[in-house]
């Protein structure tokens, strides 16, 4: 993924992972019958009008963080599922659990991004809720935030086979974010993190 500058690859990018969560939420969907999951502050009243992909594209248009974000939140979006079993993707909390993760990798990865006002009218929400996805995001993560580059690479060479490949399918049992040891989807990848000062944040005017 060394051409993620690319916008080609971008629009690639951001299509598969819609398609890859979408699959995953409509799966979860099916599943809340069969399996108890938790209400989370992510969790919507109803399903937002707006696609999953529609969404990743007005993320991509205006939080102008560098494309290795996208990257670093699916990352992050993986961990969230492995520590949360309970609270897995779905139709009504997708959306905000992708604002709130792309906001943590901004912030984590980039030397200047924009405040929680900014990303809250990105995404559509409340500068208040924004706020509390965040704090309750950390958490779920174990504040777990660094990834090494070798992560980031196995991650990266993991998109980029499936995007060469076809859409990405949905084990029915199976409904999180990897592709693990038993071939289901899930990217179960154990990594030693090293410490790793966050940058210092640069408010930018709303």
């Amino acid at each position: 993924m060394a051409e993620l500058e690319s916008p080609r690859v971008m629009s690639k990018l951001i299509s598969f992972l819609s398609s890859l969560l979408q699959r995953v939420a409509e799966s979860n969907d099916l599943n809340r019958r069969l399996q108890p999951q938790k209400i989370s502050v992510f969790h919507g009243l109803t399903r937002p009008t707006i696609s999953i992909e529609n969404y990743l594209d007005r993320i991509l248009k205006y939080a102008n963080c560098s494309p290795s974000c996208f990257i670093v939140s699916y990352i992050y979006l993986d961990r969230f599922t492995q520590r949360q079993p309970a609270l897995p993707i779905n139709s009504f909390n997708v959306h905000r659990l992708l604002i709130t993760s792309v906001m943590v990798a901004a912030k984590f990865m980039d030397d200047m991004y924009y405040n929680n006002a900014y990303y809250a009218k990105v995404g559509g929400i409340s500068t208040a809720e924004m706020n509390f996805l965040e704090v309750d995001f950390l958490f779920g993560l174990g504040f777990h935030l660094n990834v090494t580059p070798t992560t980031f690479h196995t991650y990266c060479s993991y998109l980029q086979r499936e995007m060469l490949m076809q859409p990405p399918t949905i084990n029915s049992a199976e409904s999180s974010l990897c592709m693990g040891k038993s071939s289901k989807l899930h990217l179960c990848f154990n990594d030693d993190e090293s410490s790793h000062q966050q940058q210092q944040q640069q408010q930018l005017a709303v």
